[in-house]
């Protein structure tokens, strides 16, 4: 948890590695020089001296508290520089911010989690978490999508999870290679072989805002309750403790009641999927 007191004082963070994940993502290995733990879902805000600050959701093991893990696509300013950055090179770091996953109310539940491109990065520190856990869970489903292989995240990783007795993992792409062995389409076309009871399920969505749409719809209509499935929601978050009003998503705020929401409590909100 934030330890300073002050919600806007950066806390100076070394670089310790840069990992290039994909041509257009790079993960930061950081060490904040004071200790900040973090639930999975929650978010944080980077901070680039002179240049700007954007927020990410931390990709790692919230059980590991002393190194974090920020994964990071390149789409703007900050984001350009974030991506220059090298080893040893000095950055802040406030936070953390939003509620996160409660995993307490997963326990004793079949859970499926469903990803899709960037959106890896979040559901990797929530599989972490569930892991840590597996026990807890009546059975645990992964699956994932993204639109070519050399733009999966974590790739050997998540190639490594199939090895789990405690995961059931299938993962596709929209376009294959050679490469490429696995199914190919969309999200959507992986969620039949799912077998579990829907009703009393939980599922968790994180990606692309119109993947997030088809596979939300697609999980309604195979069963599972509309307060049963999870969306991280990450919009316009700027200032991380809900005084800006950027994230408004009708009358919560991304940062402060989110970002993983129900689908229940967001869904008349317009343009949710914007």
């Amino acid at each position: 948890m934030y330890k300073s007191g002050n919600p806007y004082r950066p806390i100076e963070t070394e670089v310790l590695d840069v990992i290039t994940e994909t041509p257009t993502i790079k993960t930061l290995r950081l060490k904040p020089r004071e200790e900040i733990t973090f639930k999975t879902g929650q978010f944080i805000e980077l901070t680039v001296p002179g240049v700007g600050e954007a927020p990410f959701t931390p990709s790692s093991r919230p059980s590991v508290t002393d190194i974090m893990e920020v994964t990071v696509m390149r789409v703007g300013k900050v984001t350009e520089k974030i991506h220059q950055l090298e080893k040893g090179d000095i950055i802040g770091l406030r936070g953390p911010f939003g509620k996160g996953y409660p995993l307490d109310e997963f326990k004793n539940k079949e859970v499926l989690v469903v990803g899709g491109g960037c959106g890896y990065a979040p559901l990797r520190s929530l599989m972490y978490s569930i892991f840590d856990i597996s026990g807890e869970f009546k059975s645990i489903f992964f699956r994932g999508g993204c639109k070519r292989p050399d733009e999966m995240l974590y790739r050997k990783e998540l190639e490594s999870w199939h090895d789990r007795k405690d995961l059931n993992i299938r993962l596709t792409v929209d376009v294959g290679d050679k490469t490429w062995k696995g199914n190919v389409g969309l999200v959507t076309t992986i969620l039949d072989d799912v077998k579990m009871d829907y009703s009393s399920g939980v599922a968790i969505v994180c990606g692309p805002p119109i993947m997030m749409k088809f596979a939300t719809m697609k999980l309604i209509e195979m069963g599972f309750k509309e307060d049963s499935i999870y969306l991280s929601m990450e919009k316009n978050m700027s200032c991380g403790i809900g005084k800006c009003g950027h994230c408004r998503i009708g009358i919560y705020y991304a940062c402060k009641d989110g970002p993983a929401f129900q689908y229940s409590k967001i869904k008349g909100t317009p343009e949710i999927w914007a």
